[in-house]
């Protein structure tokens, strides 16, 4: 798509600031010389604050963990720190979209566990194929390449009464091509149904109700058998790194996390940069009003698309970090409910605040997790007993509800009052 897509198409100017654009930058000082433009951190302390504290956080895991340090921290806590710190990245792309743009996208966790399918493909044809040429290898005769394959295909798609590798999977023996896959796929959906939904200028509560409706779609088609993606039994074992097999899970688990901690970082900078300049007034300015942003000729479409697909790949990536430190992925993932959990978890933290999404989903995953994981006290209240993880689900909503009341621009909006008054 061409730069040009995003020029006002006719006679428009800059969205004045104070009304969804920001002021020009000075062309010289006081003496009509040049000003030094300053470094992108320089100019937004945050970013580098926010980095700086990640780093310390990845370090301080790192010295606390089995594999390299102390082990205070077990494996399983750090592959959830892992999966947290992906969820922290999805929340990114959803606080893009909607808290900077506009669109509440109800389907955002489609594109995140379609990543993960696409890499949980290459993860389970592998390891299946190392224990299909183990067994064979003490047959009279070496197995022929089409035996091999015949082999794995009964292993894997026997459970769904199949026995043919299906035609998605024909990139699966290639790492570099299902990684290429976790960002085309869901690059090309998000494109295909933005330009569809855009085009036809649908927004507000209707297209928050298109998105349910195709990620609805892609999960009811992924619960069939015959989607070629083994149907509600999903793709397990995903945590067996084909090739590493010697290696413990503990130095696997964190090398998962440093590459979440690593994602996140660059989703996070990516995040401040679209944001901070020309095309990041724009987007705010389609939020707040997007009849005069059109007016002044900007094309409103094409930069909606872009931050839909944009997103939608940085919610790809995130799910193929995350899925194999889950260990499975089934259709029950992509339900809409789990992209309606997205939207609460960035309205906690504070849309419209790149910092705010990440504390919101990390308030809510680590909560979630003691939670329902057993670490909270059931309460008895003689009459009743109170136990989390049936009401989870309903603190969670009435936080939700009470955020919403009391604090409507979350948690990072409390954070910002506090230094304020500082």
């Amino acid at each position: 798509m061409s730069s040009s897509s995003f020029r006002p198409k006719y006679g428009g100017g800059e969205l004045p600031a104070g009304q969804g654009g920001a002021a020009p930058p000075s062309s010289g000082d006081a003496k009509g010389g040049a000003t030094p433009r300053q470094p992108f951190i320089a100019r937004h302390p945050s970013v580098l604050i926010f980095l700086v504290m990640l780093a310390a956080f990845t370090l301080g895991v790192t010295v606390l963990s089995e594999a390299f340090g102390t082990a205070i921290l077990s494996t399983s806590f750090i592959k959830t720190l892992g999966k947290t710190l992906c969820l922290c990245l999805i929340a990114i792309a959803m606080d893009l979209v909607w808290g900077y743009c506009g669109i509440l996208s109800l389907g955002h966790f489609a594109f995140f566990g379609l990543g993960g399918y696409m890499i949980g493909m290459w993860l389970m044809y592998e390891r299946t194929k190392d224990i299909v040429t183990n067994s064979l290898a003490n047959a009279p005769l070496p197995p022929t390449p089409d035996e091999i394959r015949d082999a794995i295909g009964t292993q894997i798609f026997g459970v769904v009464g199949g026995a043919e590798i299906p035609i998605i999977w024909y990139f699966a023996d290639s790492l570099v091509a299902q990684l290429a896959l976790v960002v085309i796929v869901p690059g090309i959906l998000a494109l295909v149904f933005g330009w569809l939904a855009f085009r036809s200028r649908v927004t507000g509560v209707y297209l928050s109700i298109l998105t349910q409706a195709m990620t609805l779609a892609l999960s009811l088609y992924l619960f069939q058998n015959d989607s070629g993606l083994r149907g509600n039994n999903g793709l397990s074992g995903l945590q067996n790194i084909p090739g590493l097999t010697d290696v413990p899970q503990s130095i696997i688990s964190m090398w998962f996390f440093w590459a979440s901690a690593l994602a996140l970082a660059f989703g996070y900078l990516l995040a401040a940069f679209v944001t901070s300049g020309k095309f990041g007034s724009v987007i705010r300015g389609i939020r707040d009003d997007e009849a005069r942003v059109r007016f002044l000729g900007y094309n409103v479409e094409a930069y909606k698309l872009v931050v839909f697909a944009l997103t939608a790949i940085i919610a790809a990536i995130a799910g193929a970090l995350y899925y194999p430190q889950a260990g499975i992925i089934n259709p029950a993932e992509i339900a809409p409910i789990a992209s309606i959990y997205l939207a609460v978890w960035v309205a906690i933290g504070g849309r419209g605040r790149i910092y705010g999404a990440v504390i919101g989903a990390a308030f809510v995953s680590l909560l979630s997790s003691w939670f329902t994981g057993g670490g909270a006290p059931n309460i008895n209240l003689g009459f009743y007993v109170i136990q989390w993880t049936d009401w989870w689900l309903v603190l969670l909503g009435i936080s939700f509800v009470l955020v919403t009341l009391l604090a409507p621009q979350g948690i990072g909006g409390l954070f910002d009052k506090l230094v304020r008054k500082s």
